[in-house]
């Protein structure tokens, strides 16, 4: 199984939403931000290669959204298509789509429009995969999510029949070397990729862990829909990455592509080091 980085463009999002009770006078040490307290996120999407298979992880906002959309979160640039051809691999290639949770910058790229302003599957050959309570949750959103479930990034794939239900239990092997971990404090059913890499655990985080400022347990996002959820999720899951000298894979930060684990003076579980994905699974 190979693993790789794929960008698939950057953004921008409210500091203030994306560290929630964390005053800015500590968030700003850790993360820039620009005169509107606007912060750059990126959207790093992941491929996985198996012999039969080329899977996609998470999708990134897409190119389908008008200019006022556009304007409140400025996305810009790699595109997703473009950093799949930079691989060798054209959108027909991917077998299967696996997407985290269907917020739109997770999703957005996961349908395109067509000239004739069509909706249909981006990657044509492709299954992809979700869960049944998660479909149902972005389908029927509170008011408090509404913004961030867009029908038409993920109700055109059920209709073009190519969606599928992921029916393992939480910690159970989706497929060989790939564990499904469920999380719901940030919104329901969210899943997380815990996958083995040449022995090594490696836990692709989604927004349970957004970027490495986010490994305080403190630090959770003001949209996550149950915060002290996602403190005993953070804790749960950080404990067994810790323990078994793992890797987090973080989906939004745009500067540090993944990191190692330790504990402070405190007992406290702080980052270790910072890697370049390549430098430690090339």
């Amino acid at each position: 199984m190979k693993i790789s980085i794929v960008h698939s463009g950057l953004f921008k999002l409210d500091g203030g939403a994306m560290f929630g009770v964390v005053p800015k006078q500590l968030w700003t040490r850790k993360m820039e931000a620009d005169d509107e307290n606007m912060c750059t996120w990126c959207m790093r999407s992941l491929l996985i290669e198996t012999q039969d298979r080329k899977i996609l992880v998470d999708t990134g906002i897409g190119d389908k959204q008008d200019e006022r959309f556009r304007s409140h979160f400025h996305p810009h640039g790699p595109q997703l298509i473009d950093s799949l051809a930079d691989k060798g691999l054209a959108p027909s290639d991917i077998t299967d789509v696996f997407l985290t949770h269907f917020h739109f910058d997770h999703v957005g790229g996961a349908v395109t429009r067509t000239k004739e302003n069509q909706l249909i599957p981006q990657f044509p050959n492709a299954q992809y995969w979700t869960n049944e309570a998660h479909y149902e949750w972005a389908f029927s959103p509170n008011p408090r999510e509404a913004a961030s479930y867009l029908k038409e990034n993920f109700v055109p794939l059920k209709e073009h029949g190519v969606l599928n239900y992921i029916s393992c239990a939480n910690g159970e092997e989706w497929i060989p070397n790939i564990r499904i971990q469920y999380c719901d404090g940030h919104t329901r059913s969210m899943m997380l990729l815990d996958m083995s890499v040449n022995g090594q655990r490696v836990l692709y985080a989604a927004d349970l862990l957004p970027s490495y400022a986010h490994i305080g347990l403190p630090w959770v996002m003001a949209y996550d829909v149950e915060p002290l959820k996602t403190l005993k999720e953070k804790e749960r899951i950080l404990n067994e990455v810790y323990e078994e000298r793992g890797l987090i894979i973080f989906e939004h930060d745009a500067k540090n592509e993944c990191a190692s684990l330790t504990k402070d003076s405190k007992g406290r579980i702080v980052i270790e080091d910072i890697y370049s994905w390549n430098d430690v699974h090339p």
